[in-house]
């Protein structure tokens, strides 16, 4: 897992919260359902697209830890998981250069 992107929002009640884009070579929630056993029938993983041969996934909870756990689906651009970080967000984002 490789964080690509982060930055900062500020909820309705004045707290700062942590925002991450996170990208990872494989299919986080496919995975986890193959480890389950709770894959549905015909399910395949996203697909890669870029060059770099990730996934994009958006954090909340666990932004700016070690946990792989995202708060997404996958995104097949980073441009793409920004763009749903910020819709989900109440605030706005001001992300790290």
């Amino acid at each position: 897992m490789k964080i690509l992107r982060s930055g900062t929002w500020t909820d309705a009640d004045g707290t700062s919260r942590s925002v991450d884009i996170t990208g990872m070579p494989y299919d986080y929630w496919y995975e986890l359902a193959a480890l389950e056993g709770t894959l549905e029938k015909g399910q395949m993983p996203t697909l890669f697209f870029g060059a770099d041969r990730l996934l994009y996934y958006v954090r909340l909870e666990g932004a700016g830890t070690k946990k792989p756990k995202p708060d997404s689906i996958a995104f097949s651009t980073l441009a793409a998981a920004v763009e749903h970080a910020e819709k989900i967000v109440a605030g706005v984002i001001r992300w790290d250069e």
